[in-house]
């Protein structure tokens, strides 16, 4: 399976073998908890119920658990330059994934099957990464077994830690991108020109002086790469 990615609900893009677009992506609601390998911490911060995401046949590809409330400094707004959500903190735990087989990150990094973690992050500015996303955000993907806490992490803690998921010296990443206000949250976005599939799902935002989180729309790419991967 190979992994890609974009971001106002939450958009996953998944990666999957062979190509994208010869494929037909599904995602439904899953009313069961996030399996057990996740940190007590982890799992208590999350929602009760989750996303599959599946191919034609059914078979699933990934599960993915949102957590309940997503602290935001701000309301959401136009992107700030190249980055479309300054209102996250960086290395903010968004939610955890799990992966039914192999997949592929924006990179096209092999990622285990397994459980990873889920936090906002911010490819760095350097030559490294010309051309592979017109942003710098970032969904990564740190071992569930590495990672126990809620809280924030340190900027090379979060790199390191991402890197053991991919079992290589580069982050684990897939793409994340802003979704339309009205788009329909589950549901599965097909890039025909760029050969990906993106999962667009609400993320809840408890924003910094509000009394109750509101959705927010995203999607994470989970099928595809980048050109410059």
């Amino acid at each position: 399976m190979r992994l890609l990615r974009y971001g106002s609900f939450l958009s996953v893009t998944v990666l999957a073998t062979g190509l994208a677009a010869a494929q037909e992506y599904k995602v439904e609601e899953l009313k069961e908890a996030a399996p057990s390998g996740f940190a007590p911490e982890v799992s208590s911060a999350l929602n009760p119920h989750g996303y599959r995401i599946t191919d034609a046949e059914g078979k699933p590809l990934a599960s993915l658990w949102l957590r309940k409330e997503v602290p935001a400094a701000s309301k959401p707004g136009a992107p700030q330059g190249v980055i479309q959500f300054p209102f996250l903190a960086s290395s903010e735990l968004l939610g955890v994934i799990r992966f039914d087989g192999e997949g592929h990150d924006y990179r096209d990094q092999a990622i285990p099957k397994g459980l990873y973690t889920l936090r906002y992050g911010l490819q760095p500015v350097n030559g490294d990464h010309l051309g592979v996303s017109p942003f710098r955000d970032y969904s990564m993907l740190l071992p569930a077994a590495k990672d126990k806490t809620v809280g924030v992490l340190p900027k090379k803690q979060l790199e390191t830690q991402s890197a053991e998921a991919a079992g290589t010296s580069h982050p684990g990443i897939l793409f994340m991108l802003s979704a339309s206000a009205d788009a329909k949250a589950p549901s599965m976005i097909h890039d025909g020109e760029k050969n990906t599939w993106r999962v667009v799902v609400p993320l809840s935002l408890a924003v910094k002086g509000e009394a109750k989180p509101s959705p927010y729309p995203v999607s994470i790419i989970l099928v595809g790469a980048s050109e410059g991967a």
